[in-house]
């Protein structure tokens, strides 16, 4: 019996040994094996960012609505939606205090930062670098602006706006006019769940109640409309650091808002000669706020966003972070951090918002 049981032993011992071996021997190949994914993966991601960055860059072959596909650089023309002006970005509004708006807001209706450069802008890419803490976002009404917009859980809109004082020809020699064009993502703008990325025009001060033909009138002597819009998936607001939002203007020839989101790529070209913005423009706003109508993205409390601001401008001079140089009466409620510039061959600026 004792004998019998030393054999049991032994062989239990060999096995485990042998078994022992056997894991020793697997183990670095795993090891291997996860590290390989880990470095595919990382090639993989990086690719995708390189194909978003060249499609924010690379121009519609023509006037219209335009899709492409991961890794394809090619625009494939799709059908173009109505962009109704019913639920519209608007201009700021002065406002004694935030409370007397009946909201928290810290970032919007002219509390922003703007890069501004010297030379005219001919491309502003926006993006957030860094997104933590971001739960949740919805959208709500701001009673001073009649508590409109599109309202309610992921309501936002991106949006890359350019400064409103130059005059062009578009404002038909009305004094006191200036221009202001909107490059726009927002989520539920046609129907429920489906985005829009379109362009939105506006002559400020364009005077009276008759407006230039296609455009409509505000009641406060602006004239607005927008472009043709092209449908796109709605995101959520967790998702923003996914995004690339990136509008393009050529004196004499299109202006092109062109959205990004994962291995697709999607865009909307029109007319440079609707505003002539290319003639003007040399500030750029960039941000996640309401979803038209004046309304507010309120996030959740922990919330911090690295907003990234970047143009084209023939130049690689340090731009400047100009304060307070916000030009959509939209908001959101996070706290402005500073603002850094950077020259280059991309000038930006970039800052960080929290709450």
């Amino acid at each position: 019996m004792q004998s019998s049981m030393k054999r049991s032993v032994r062989c239990m011992i060999q096995i485990a040994m042998v078994s022992s071996l056997a894991s020793a021997a697997w183990l670095p190949s795993a090891f291997a094996a996860q590290a390989g994914d880990s470095r595919i993966d990382a090639v993989e991601t990086q690719a995708h960012a390189d194909w978003r960055e060249t499609m924010s860059h690379t121009s519609a072959p023509a006037e219209g609505c335009y899709q492409a596909d991961y890794p394809s650089i090619l625009w494939k023309q799709v059908g173009c939606n109505v962009a109704p002006a019913r639920f519209h970005s608007i201009p700021p509004r002065p406002h004694p205090t935030a409370l007397a708006r009946g909201a928290t807001q810290t970032t919007g209706n002219g509390n922003d930062y703007a890069i501004k450069v010297s030379s005219l802008i001919s491309s502003t890419t926006g993006t957030f670098p860094s997104v933590t803490g971001v739960t949740s976002e919805k959208g709500v009404g701001v009673a001073a602006f009649g508590g409109g917009g599109i309202l309610g859980p992921n309501e936002y809109t991106l949006q890359i706006n350019s400064n409103f004082d130059g005059t062009t020809a578009a404002c038909r020699s009305h004094s006191g006019c200036t221009v202001w064009q909107q490059f726009i993502y927002s989520p539920d703008y046609n129907v429920n769940g489906q985005a829009a990325v379109f362009m939105q025009y506006w002559l400020i001060g364009y005077g009276g109640t008759s407006c230039p033909s296609g455009f409509g009138s505000d009641g406060a002597g602006d004239c607005y409309k927008n472009s043709a819009a092209v449908s796109v998936p709605d995101i959520p607001a967790t998702q923003l650091a996914n995004l690339k939002l990136s509008g393009t203007v050529v004196s004499g020839g299109n202006d092109t808002v062109t959205f990004t989101n994962g291995t697709k790529a999607y865009s909307i070209s029109g007319k440079d000669s609707v505003l002539y913005l290319a003639q003007v423009w040399k500030e750029s706003e960039f941000n996640v706020v309401g979803n038209a109508g004046g309304s507010e993205a309120v996030f959740n409390s922990g919330s911090s966003v690295t907003v990234k601001v970047a143009v084209n401008d023939g130049s690689t001079a340090t731009p400047t972070c100009a304060a307070n140089s916000g030009t959509t009466g939209e908001t959101n409620n996070l706290n402005l951090g500073s603002c850094s510039a950077f020259g280059g061959s991309t000038p930006y600026i970039q800052f960080t918002e929290s709450n």
